[in-house]
């Protein structure tokens, strides 16, 4: 359990590293989750795998409790609540258009995905 947490740990601690070091836009946590998947990836690519079940106690464990880790952020919109109440209808039009866009988008990766995987078997 202890590698594991650790493995995860350190691909976040690298994804805070790289952003902080080069100003780039996004979470330091995202970029560490992509550095774990290509880990990942590229182990499962080597000629002798190594075995990497010990992520998945850990991994397991972080996504039981993901409930926990929204608690901070709620705690924050409810510090700011007079940004909040000065912007609602833009904070509102946005997370309406990005909930659409994002609804378009998986519609779209679909139908897209779905031909591809019919276009094999119709022949």
């Amino acid at each position: 359990m202890i590698p594991g947490a650790a493995l995860i740990l350190s691909c976040q601690l690298f994804g805070e590293a790289l952003v902080h070091a080069t100003g780039w836009p996004l979470p330091g946590p995202v970029l560490g989750m992509i550095a774990l998947l290509l880990l990942l990836l590229g182990n499962d690519l080597l000629a002798r795998p190594l075995d990497t079940g010990f992520v998945t106690g850990p991994a397991d464990a972080l996504l039981a409790n993901l409930a926990f880790l929204f608690v901070p952020a709620g705690v924050g919109v409810v510090n700011r609540l007079d940004v909040l109440a000065a912007h609602w209808f833009g904070l509102a039009m946005a997370l309406i258009a990005s909930t659409l866009i994002g609804l378009v988008v998986t519609v779209l990766v679909f139908v897209g995905v779905s031909r591809l995987t019919t276009r094999g078997q119709a022949a």
